[in-house]
């Protein structure tokens, strides 16, 4: 399938602001299943963009500064996405969660995608004893990889209420455990949280998910904006395989890969700094069309 992606981020300040600084990860890195075929920024006022330093996760991250005094400023990112992936089917013979945990240790791989660089807590993802006890339940040493996730990620998502009004971007996952609701950043940091906690590396994925489904299907939670969800590594021979606990489904043809990472901190699409004084209020919409015709 090919999407067109539209996402505009417009920010309006009561005051000028004479200076701003953000670093942008907008642009869809290249993953399993997905190509980038084109990716443009279009800004409002424009300013200088510059590559920026490559940070713990895999993402493309630019620099953008605009100097002249402004009342508001639009980062408007277009992209178009190739996205050809099967959905998981677990088997029998997947590696069992032990197995995985033992491979992951043992992992000599240096890159960026290296297992090891998602085994241990991070800053926005401390280990809890509550939540890995919750998550242990579905985590059963012998069960396989994939059944284990999906089994996890579908608990997560009976369970918890997706409510906008419950959490905040910086609200930990313990907070948003212990309310039994949030967002789809809540639900995928809980869910790493409980996969680390069993040994397990596990990721936070950024991007996109489809607006519109198919006719006849239901749409999914989380269109209209950036989604998250996880990662989990299932061993040299599946490598890294998306769940979605939001939706409690796999990560498969209606799902974009923006930026990965250890947690929101890493890969969230704007951060920086602006100089001036007053309230500031943000806009964001997201598009995700589809450019060709599935036959039903």
């Amino acid at each position: 399938m090919l999407y067109q992606i539209r996402h505009v981020t417009r920010f309006d300040y009561a005051e000028p602001v004479g200076f701003a600084r953000n670093n942008l990860r907008l642009k869809p890195i290249h993953w399993s299943g997905q190509q980038l075929i084109e990716h443009a920024l279009v800004l409002e006022p424009e300013g200088r963009v510059s590559p920026a330093r490559a940070e713990a996760g895999l993402a493309n991250v630019v620099r953008l500064v605009v100097e002249a005094p402004a009342r508001s400023l639009t980062i408007e990112s277009r992209a178009r996405v190739r996205v050809e992936r099967q959905v998981p089917i677990p088997a029998p013979d997947d590696p069992t969660l032990a197995e995985v945990a033992e491979r992951a240790r043992a992992s000599r791989d240096a890159s960026p995608a290296s297992p090891a660089a998602y085994l241990f807590p991070s800053p926005l993802i401390p280990l809890d004893r509550d939540i890995a006890a919750w998550c242990a339940q579905e985590l059963a040493p012998d069960r396989g990889v994939l059944d284990a996730a999906i089994a996890l990620a579908l608990r997560i998502q009976r369970e918890f209420a997706f409510d906008p009004a419950a959490t905040l971007v910086d609200t930990p996952p313990r907070e948003a455990f212990l309310k039994r609701g949030g967002v789809c950043q809540d639900f995928a940091q809980i869910m790493i949280s409980g996969l680390r906690a069993a040994g397990l590396p596990a990721a936070y994925a950024s991007g996109y998910i489809r607006t519109l489904p198919p006719p006849g299907q239901p749409r999914l939670v989380g269109a209209d904006a950036t989604h998250a969800w996880v990662l989990v590594w299932g061993g040299p021979d599946l490598g890294w395989v998306g769940v979605d606990p939001t939706n409690g489904i796999w990560m498969a043809g209606d799902h974009i890969v923006v930026a990965i990472g250890r947690d929101y901190a890493d890969v969230a699409p704007i951060d920086g700094i602006v100089l001036g004084w007053g309230a500031q209020k943000m806009h964001v919409s997201v598009d995700v069309e589809p450019l060709e015709t599935v036959p039903v």
